[in-house]
């Protein structure tokens, strides 16, 4: 595996499971309201699902699929009332979360390919 993203990502896997508890804190933290959002999500299907999504737009940043995405989930999360500078805020909170998890495993390259797909996917609105 080549891409450091995707290296990243595997590796905070391997070390916390599944990361959807570690994110959606972290959302919450930063973003209190959003919490609200997920009120009936008991099981933590959409939790689940939107953090699955959210992995596959940051390994396939340039993908056509990715930029439709991006720009149709902002407008469906505008409709739930979530702005867009919130929106923008999920995936830096990923990175937040897979840096933190890794410790000194988290490498340069993995720095600086995390800031290209952020700015891919930030300039997908």
């Amino acid at each position: 595996m080549s891409d450091p993203v995707e290296q990243s990502l595997a590796l905070l896997a391997e070390r916390v499971g599944d990361p959807a508890p570690l994110v959606y804190l972290r959302l919450f933290e930063a973003l209190p309201e959003t919490e609200a959002l997920f009120a009936h999500d008991e099981q933590g299907a959409i939790r689940g699902e939107m953090l699955a999504i959210a992995f596959q737009c940051l390994m396939d940043p340039q993908g056509a699929y990715t930029a439709n995405l991006v720009r149709a989930e902002l407008a469906n999360h505008e409709g739930w009332g979530v702005s867009v500078e919130a929106f923008q805020r999920f995936f830096p909170l990923v990175r937040d979360v897979c840096r933190e998890s890794l410790g000194p495993a988290w490498t340069a390259e993995m720095d600086a390919a995390w800031a290209h797909v952020l700015g891919q996917l930030a300039s997908a609105k």
